[in-house]
């Protein structure tokens, strides 16, 4: 399960990075789906962070 989750993360981000290079390159603007699957990623990514980080103290703290 933590396989396809990460494949599908990282196919994701990259379709969606790609676009957007492209869209800075040809000097479009960001269509409002990409922005906001953008920002949730971001959001996921920090979120994931915060919580191992959150794991990694209480095992280093606890154990």
């Amino acid at each position: 399960m933590f396989e396809f989750a990460a494949l599908t993360y990282g196919v994701i981000a990259s379709i969606i990075l790609s676009a957007a290079q492209r869209n800075r390159k040809m000097a479009r603007p960001h269509p409002p789906l990409l922005l906001y699957t953008g920002y949730l990623l971001c959001g996921v990514s920090g979120g994931v962070a915060v919580i191992l980080a959150y794991i990694a103290l209480s095992q280093f703290a606890g154990g």
